[in-house]
């Protein structure tokens, strides 16, 4: 049984809000950021040391593994929202009792996503149309990667877990180490021992693994806020069903948005390897620029949903206009670094002149993209603290299919095919999806004021 810790530390129902907010967030900021180093560095070890089509493949399987692994985090989610309106709610002690339904649920998914990866890894890289001179490396990173699928699912449930229960340090400590052990397995592996994509495959499972351990350890050693033990690792339908409710439709809309990104990665792959290897050094770059609002959407959540718990619904639309703020501010950064320096910032990714010219003119889309996802993400943060999960893959899926994916095809056809055009239907994407935030919030206070009115 894990030992019982305090939780007062992590409790954001009281006192002041820039100040936890910001302390909760960069320990996210930084564990996302060590996050996409798992990518960034095989694609970063591979652009110096392969050619470019190691880096295709590695862009088109990472791409995929990217996806996957917003699924999972996104079903995660249900965990930390529940987690954290049980505590709003002084309802510690239902919190065991949700960890173990959530990890009997996310196993068996685990098994069943392994066993699809390994199987039908070849198919997946004909769907995404890898180019011919990649197709069998795209394969065999896809079937490494998928055979860590219950490496990665463990490690985002954990995250979920401390999240929920207001810890953001804790996953930080954890996917810092494994960030390093990714590196040290990307030198060995695909600089020393020359094994290419393959080699960056194992050397990014095998980080994972590591991360998984060291959180177990931590658990034991740190404690959670409610007793927890191996028989509460069962099949709870009504908790399984309350997790799936908040997580299901976070991760059908994060399925759906990862497919049109892959629809756009296909459309390119299909140009040939020069715009699909750079789209892929872009799409890393892209996970670095985007880290700030990503940090605050899933703070606001943990934030939000203890607010929502505790009845104080006015101190939860205060904090998401505080995280607007804040995310607008690195926006601004991040839109003049990405629109005048792209270039440089592929450099950093690949040493072939065509692939950096070919990152930059998409990454100029993408620097209008960090204006409206500063906005954008935050209101999806305060929407899953709610609850509210459906309304945020509904707009998630109208923003995929109604803009990003036939503004993109749209634009593939267009002659001559630029980068820059294809990137566009992005922000475009965005743009409709903080329209549809903003009439949401509206609807949100009519109701809220309705009920008070009772």
């Amino acid at each position: 049984m894990s030992t019982i810790k305090k939780s007062k530390d992590h409790d954001f129902t009281r006192g002041p809000i820039l100040g936890p907010l910001v302390r909760f967030a960069m320990p996210v900021l930084l564990a996302l950021f060590l996050q996409s180093m798992y990518g960034a560095v095989d694609l970063l070890i591979v652009g110096q040391f392969a050619a470019p089509a190691d880096i295709s493949a590695v862009s088109t399987g990472s791409q995929m593994m990217m996806t996957i692994t917003n699924i999972i985090a996104g079903f995660s989610m249900g965990t930390t929202i529940l987690l954290g309106q049980q505590i709003g709610r002084g309802e510690q002690k239902k919190g065991g009792r949700t960890v173990g339904a959530s990890i009997y649920l996310f196993g068996t998914m685990g098994i069943a996503m392994m066993l699809v990866m390994i199987l039908f890894a070849g198919q997946i890289a004909a769907i995404m149309k890898a180019p011919a001179e990649a197709f069998a490396a795209t394969t065999a990173y896809l079937r490494i990667c998928g055979g860590g699928a219950l490496i990665i699912i463990a490690y985002n449930l954990i995250g979920s877990i401390f999240r929920g229960i207001g810890d953001s340090a804790t996953p930080l400590i954890t996917v810092a180490i494994a960030c390093v052990a990714n590196i040290i397995g990307d030198l060995v592996l695909v600089a020393g021992f020359h094994m290419g994509t393959a080699g960056a495959a194992i050397a990014t499972v095998a980080a994972q693994a590591v991360s998984v351990m060291i959180s177990l350890v931590l658990v034991r050693k740190k404690g959670l806020p409610f007793a927890f033990d191996r028989s509460m690792i069962r099949p709870d339908k009504a908790l399984i069903g309350k997790v799936t409710m908040l997580g299901a439709p976070i991760a059908f809309s994060d399925l759906l948005v990862g497919i049109s990104f892959l629809v756009i990665q296909a459309i390119v792959n299909a140009l040939g390897v020069i715009p699909s290897a750079g789209i892929g050094v872009a799409e890393k770059v892209c996970g670095f620029v985007m880290l700030v609002p990503s940090s605050f959407m899933q703070s606001l959540s943990a934030f939000v949903a203890q607010n929502i718990g505790a009845g104080k619904k006015d101190r939860a639309v205060r904090t998401l206009h505080i995280g607007i703020g804040l995310s607008l501010l690195a926006g601004l950064v991040m839109f003049y670094t990405a629109f005048f320096h792209g270039d440089l910032l592929a450099g950093i990714f690949s040493r072939n002149s065509e692939v950096i010219l070919a990152a930059a003119d998409y990454l100029k889309a993408y620097a209008i993209d960090c204006l409206l996802t500063a906005i954008f993400f935050c209101f999806v943060g305060f929407y899953n603290g709610l609850g509210m999960t459906r309304f945020v893959m509904i707009q998630g899926i109208i923003g995929a299919f109604c803009v990003r994916v036939p503004v993109s095809y749209l634009m593939s056809r267009q002659t001559p095919v630029s980068l820059f055009h294809i990137g566009l239907a992005t922000p475009l994407s965005s743009l409709l999806q903080v329209i549809l935030c903003l009439g949401c919030m509206v609807y949100v206070r009519k109701t809220w004021k309705r009920e008070g009115e009772k």
